[in-house]
This record gives C-alpha cells, structure tokens and sequence, in this order.
C-alpha cells in the first residue's frame, strides 16, 4: 500500500476548505443557522437524523420538498487561523528546526483538526391521512477528527530527531506504539446514505401531544482510516474506494486481500452499513417543545481494500519529520504502511464498526408566530470515526422581524469546538425557504483557535399545513 494512503485522503477533504473556511447536519442550512441546535426545531425532512418523532408533531407541511442543501467547515483548538492559512497557501514553504518544534507543540492537542462536509441533493416528505409521516433523503456526508499527543506531533514533526527517541535507542526494548500514541485519535469517514423516516402523533389532547418516530438508513461507506490508542489499546484500520487512487503494491498479490479496483463508478463503496434512528416528542399547549432521540444506531461492515495492524515495538523512524506546511504525506509515512510507517499493515477480509451513534435531548419555547426559542444536548455514545469527540451543548433562537424574514443566533460548545456563535438568515415564506448560516461568527473573526463553517440551501419548498 503506498504511504500517500492517510494524505490522499485528508488532501481530498482538506482542499475544499481552500474556498470557505464543523461538527454534524451541516447540509441543513436552518440548523447551522442555530449552530446545531435542532432538536425541537427541525420539522418536515430535516428532522431525518436528529428526531424522527418531529414528523408526527402539529405545524408540518403536507408536502415538503428541497432541492440541495450543502455544508462544509472546519475548526481547531489548536491553530490559528494564521497556521491554517499556510496549510493551504504556503504548503511547499521550507521549515527550520525552530519552526518545526514550534509546529510540533501546537499539534500537541486532542482537537487539532476538526472538518465536516455535508451534502443534501434531494429530500422530501409527506403526510398521509391516518397513516402518519414519512420521509426520504439522500446524503453524502465526510467527517475528520485528528488529535495528537505530544509524541506523535513531535514524531511527525521532528521524526528521527524527536525526543522519544533517546542517544542509546534500542528498538529490542523500545515501549509499544500503544503506549507511545496514548490518546492520540486520527479518524476520517465518508458515506453515502438512504434515509427514511416515519412519524406519527399517537396522544392528542387539548393540552398536550406526543409523537414518536423512527428512522432507517442504507449506508454505502466510501472510505474509513481510524487510529487511535487509548488506554494501551491500540485501533488501527483502513479502507478506501478505488476512487482515492491508491497503490497498494505487493499487498495486492496476497489471496486475503479483497481488492476493489472499480473507477469508473462515481461513488465505489468499500462497506456497507444499516442505520436506525428513534425519538420522541412532546408539545405541551401551543407553546413549550420537548424532544429526545437517539441516532445512527447500528454498524458498518468494511471489506473492500481494508488493511489493519497490531500493536508492536516502537522502531525508529528514517525521516526527519515534516519539512513544510504540507504535513499530509509525513502524516501517512508515519500512518500507512510505506517503508517509514510505525506499523505493518496486514490484508484483511472483514470489519465491523459501530455507527457514530448519539444521544439528542432538547427543549423548547415559541412566543407568539415571531419567536422560538430551544436548548440542547447531544452525547457521543460511542468513541467511532465520524463521531463527535466530546458533548454538545447548545441555545438558540429563531427571530422573524417580517413574516417572510427569519434571522438566527445562538450560543454553542462542546463537540470539538470552543464557544460558538452562530447567526443565519433565511426568506421564509409560508411556500418555500432559502438561506444560509455560519456556525460561528466569531470564529470566522478570530485569529486564535478558529472555527468557521456555512452551510447553504438552494430551495426548500412548503405545501399546506398540518394543524
């Protein structure tokens, strides 16, 4: 397998971050809006993966229906914006030594890159009389999280030269890569997936309503590396469509390699997966909302192109680290199976890996037609690629100055991100919506630890209204 394997694959992602500078639903542009605040708030198609029980509640379209929505973004408690400018506009630029250990401190953190591309083509839901709602989507969606301890930024910075590497090395009694990469996580996943959903109101009385809703999803998985080592054990695969290009060398000769070399599909899978989603829903009079969901349950099974490595013995690197802003390759010399790698990557038939399965919790309250205002919570249940790496938490409100004008802003954390203040602004008539929305203003103007994201819909149209 060639070393470029873990630098194909960030390149890929990282250059669409060269045209705008995130954590989950980003295609949904009202939700970045409310820097993911959603819970209570998403109603008809966009309540696909956040809280199924949304379709059965009172205010939905009869009919409603988009036409793309599309997201990306990309944060980091570790760099300044500064920092991830040369990534992008003086990748090839030399580095001297004191350049290199400085890059290596700032590397030395949980959340150094956080990116989220997210992409709606078609959606579109429906209410049928006694039977309930449903609803359809398609999705694309890429999620990349890298954190690095101390040894690994200096190993990938300073490589032979970093300090875990003592005058007297001796790799008969070098610790395990486990140890070495403690807390270190680099993890990227890309899918594309089919949803439906179905939600029905099973309690209505004068003042109060309760919905409950469930959700499946077919997931083609695109491509998947995940590292990680936590206490003192060691996760190390990949699995990659043959659109990413890669040579994988001798590897392809071994009969436990299950090579997929298929180009000229647009979208090859190398795993496929089944979702689930359930939730419920509480209206309380006509003004107070509650909600609880939980999401992507269920797992993936990688087989397509899918290598994997144990634990073994530190050996000492050959290279000297990174010598430029374009770290990417070092990254995968150090990660994939080139002849510089810390592992021996082995052919494997089959994996399975849970789904980024989370725990949604909100609540909300609308004054009037003009304002609505929500809270929530969203809990990573497990520790998978594509997952958040921390709680969320989040406050939000939905302001119509005009009935046709709908402004956004909030307050959020959590999620690998620092303090976000979202805004967005969307025409919102009782036909059709169009808008966009940032995450985070604030990051978008702050130098220090920056974060930025936006997310954009085409058309969003509105048929009728439950009542």
């Amino acid at each position: 397998m060639s070393c470029r394997t873990v630098a194909s694959f960030l390149s890929l992602f990282l250059a669409t971050t060269a045209v705008v500078q995130a954590q989950t639903e980003l295609g949904n542009f009202s939700n970045v809006a409310r820097g993911g605040v959603a819970t209570t708030f998403v109603t008809d198609f966009q309540a696909i993966g956040i809280n199924p029980a949304n379709l059965g509640r009172t205010g939905n379209a009869r009919v409603a229906f988009t036409i793309g929505e599309f997201g990306i973004g990309v944060g980091s408690q570790a760099l300044t914006r500064t920092q991830l400018r040369k990534f992008i506009e003086d990748s090839g630029e030399e580095l001297n030594m004191a350049q290199k250990r400085e890059m290596a401190r700032a590397f030395t953190s949980d959340n150094v890159l956080n990116l989220n591309v997210d992409a709606t083509p078609v959606a579109f839901s429906v209410v049928l009389p006694v039977m309930g709602s449903f609803a359809f989507s398609s999705r694309q969606r890429v999620s990349t999280h890298l954190g690095l301890n101390k040894n690994t930024a200096e190993l990938l910075w300073l490589g032979k030269d970093a300090p875990i590497y003592p005058a007297n090395f001796n790799p008969a009694t070098a610790p395990l890569v486990s140890e070495v990469l403690e807390g270190t996580s680099i993890q990227m996943a890309a899918y594309n997936e089919y949803n439906i959903a179905y939600g029905r109101q099973v309690l209505s009385l004068p003042a109060f309503g309760l919905s409950v809703g469930a959700g499946y999803r077919y997931i083609q998985g695109i491509g998947v590396v995940d590292v990680r080592s936590k206490d003192g054990q060691l996760e190390a695969y990949s699995a990659l469509s043959p659109q990413f290009d890669i040579d994988y060398g001798s590897v392809v000769n071994n009969p436990s390699f299950n090579l997929q070399k298929d180009t000229d599909k647009l979208l090859q899978p190398v795993g496929r997966g089944h979702g689930y989603d359930v939730g419920i829903a509480a209206e309380l009079g006509k003004k107070v909302r509650l909600g609880a969901s939980v999401t992507d349950i269920g797992q993936m099974t990688w087989e397509g192109n899918l290598l994997t490595a144990n634990d073994q013995k530190l050996k000492r690197l050959r290279s000297s680290g990174a010598d430029s802003y374009e770290f990417f390759s070092e990254l995968a010399d150090i990660f994939a199976s080139g002849t510089d790698s810390l592992f021996q990557y082995k052919p494997a038939q089959e994996r399975k890996a849970s789904l980024p399965t989370k725990f949604r919790a909100g609540a909300g309250i609308r004054v009037g037609s003009r304002l609505e205002v929500g809270a929530d919570v969203t809990m990573p249940l497990n520790n998978v690629a594509g997952n958040i790496p921390a709680p969320f938490y989040g406050v939000a409100l939905d302001v119509k100055p005009l009935s046709w004008i709908r402004l956004s802003t909030g307050a959020t954390s959590g999620a690998g991100y620092g303090l976000g203040i979202p805004v967005g602004f969307a025409i919102a008539t009782k036909v059709y919506e169009l808008g966009f929305g940032t995450r985070d203003l604030r990051g978008l103007l702050s130098d220090e630890r920056p974060y930025a994201s936006v997310a954009m819909g085409t058309l969003r149209f509105k048929i009728g209204t439950v009542k």
